[in-house]
């Protein structure tokens, strides 16, 4: 059953009691003035904010007149009777006060209640705490709590753990509440609350109960004196040695912080506890940048506040030349500064230059040609170290771009080869970037193998033009390949042969011929050819054609 219906159920049963103590009463009783009660439920309500509230009002007037209700709530009549009238006040956000009203025998009769709202804080905070607290200080807790209702019933409360630190009615709006602790070791990690109390247990209620989030202290010691340092007077750059520090009375030490620094750079300590004692050791190895003055420095941290101790160092250093130049890649032409330095007290030279006094470097400058490529520049630095001499050197090579080139030394421009015989055609380029090389014949365009063995042909035979091609140019140099037939030298023998025995054959022909002649004096000339007549040849003339 729903609270209204057991109200109106109530109400009912009330009025027919009522009534039926009217009828038993004597009729001379009824005659006489009586005086009749109206009375309200419930009495002194207690509800959440927002809530709706069901009020009955009912009298025991046999006939009363104009039962109504005085708020200035918003209210709706959700049933009525003889003798009793319910209402239902919506959206009730605050305390109010309530009259019921009735005429009995035109008598008015009234009856008051108080309607308390009660609402739940909206906020409880605890306000930070620092995040450290030395120990032996005191520290001083704040809370804050928005909303909250009815106040004389809201109290703050702040806890240490469980621990009541303090208690405070809620005043204002927030309400503040502050509590004073000494911090001590023992707090450390303690958690701090804020609770808000509602107890409503006076009203028929409970006790409700609205906490803040935990806040956790830190508590710590850190001694007024500075950590023991032990480190070296002085250091050669690249050499190596330990370093220690330490400090006691730390609280809580595992939360201490340290570092270790020569000059600018950092340490990596290895660090180790024992009690209230830390203790940190590092290696530190000097570097060529610090060389004179320098200082070690030890720096523990608890808390936000440091000590700190310092040790003097002395570094130093024979500082390797360091050779510069203003471009390693150039082109042909180009002009080139180079330099050459070290520390101070060192001497330095320059590809066999000294500078002009130690501490100063050697420069010089070049135009960069096609035989600087390659070219390594040597910068040797000197350094008398308590009367003895130290020698340090470093190179560094520049690269020169030029156009390819081909040498003729290295390309033969007129070659004879035989048929089908194996040959190996040398050619070589230069230049940087390196050039792509290639022979093609002048006609065809057929390239020709370029340092591999190749077998050589007839077709082979003519003139090529050598390229060698990069991106700053092309250079082209010919080649004249001449071929030989392998069987030309032996038909150029039989030829020869051939000729020799046809001259020697004619030879014999005439003189014997002419022999002939000359011994019978007479020539017969053939009837059918017309010629001159010949003569007799005579001795004499005979010998001189035999010479001729």
């Amino acid at each position: 059953m729903t609270p209204s219906s057991l109200l109106l159920g109530a109400c009912r049963t009330l009025v027919i009691f009522q009534l039926l103590a009217c009828c038993l009463l004597p009729l001379g009783a009824q005659s006489q003035s009586q005086e009749f009660s109206l009375q309200m439920e419930p009495q002194d309500p207690v509800l959440p904010a927002g809530r709706s509230l069901l009020v009955n009002c009912s009298t025991s007037c046999p006939r009363p007149e104009l039962i109504t209700l005085e708020t200035s709530l918003p209210k709706e009549v959700i049933d009525e009777d003889q003798g009793w009238t319910a209402f239902r006040l919506s959206n009730v956000t605050g305390d109010s006060k309530i009259i019921c009203s009735a005429f009995c025998n035109g008598s008015q009769m009234t009856s008051n209640s108080s309607i308390t709202v009660y609402r739940f804080p909206e906020l409880v905070e605890l306000d930070l705490l620092p995040p450290w607290q030395p120990v032996g200080e005191n520290l001083t807790l704040q809370c804050h709590v928005w909303g909250g209702a009815p106040r004389a019933q809201l109290t703050l409360v702040l806890l240490r753990g469980e621990e009541e630190l303090s208690r405070q009615r809620a005043v204002g709006e927030p309400a503040e509440g502050t509590a004073t602790v000494l911090a001590g070791r023992g707090d450390y990690g303690a958690k701090f609350t804020c609770r808000a109390e509602l107890d409503l247990r006076p009203r028929g209620l409970g006790l409700f109960q609205n906490t803040s989030t935990p806040r956790q202290l830190r508590t710590f010691v850190l001694p007024m004196a500075p950590p023991r340092l032990v480190a070296p007077l002085s250091l050669e750059v690249g050499t190596s040695w330990p370093v220690d520090c330490t400090l006691d009375g730390l609280f809580p030490v595992s939360e201490a912080q340290v570092q270790l620094a020569l000059g600018d750079q950092m340490l990596n300590p290895a660090v180790t506890i024992h009690g209230d004692t830390l203790r940190a050791t590092a290696t530190v190895t000097a570097r060529a940048d610090q060389e004179g003055a320098q200082e070690i420095v030890c720096n523990v941290t608890l808390g936000g506040e440091s000590r700190e101790a310092r040790a003097n160092l002395t570094v130093f250093t024979f500082l390797g030349p360091i050779l510069n130049l203003s471009e390693t890649n150039v082109t042909e032409g180009s002009k080139v500064n180079v330099s050459c330095m070290a520390g101070p007290r060192v001497q330095v030279m320059l590809d066999g230059d000294l500078a002009r006094a130690p501490g100063e470097p050697a420069q010089l400058q070049v135009t960069a040609t096609e035989g600087d490529d390659g070219r390594y520049f040597f910068c040797n630095a000197i350094l008398e170290v308590d009367g003895e001499v130290l020698h340090r050197n470093v190179t560094v090579q520049l690269r020169v771009l030029y156009g390819p080139k081909i040498d003729p030394a290295k390309c033969p421009q007129r070659l004879a080869w035989k048929d089908r015989t194996s040959h190996i055609l040398q050619c070589e380029a230069r230049g940087n970037p390196v050039p792509q090389l290639q022979c093609l014949h002048e006609g065809s365009r057929r390239e020709v193998p370029i340092g591999t063995p190749f077998l050589v042909k007839l077709h082979h035979n003519g003139t090529y033009h050598c390229q060698a091609v990069s991106p700053r140019g092309t250079y082209t140099l010919l080649v004249v390949m001449h071929v030989q037939d392998r069987n030309s030298f032996v038909v150029s023998i039989l030829i020869g042969v051939l000729v020799i025995l046809g001259v020697v054959t004619a030879i014999v022909a005439l003189i014997c011929i002419f022999g002939k002649q000359t011994r019978s004096g007479i020539y017969h000339v053939n009837q059918q050819h017309t010629s001159l007549p010949l003569r007799p040849v005579q001795p004499k003339e005979a010998v001189e054609l035999e010479q001729s």
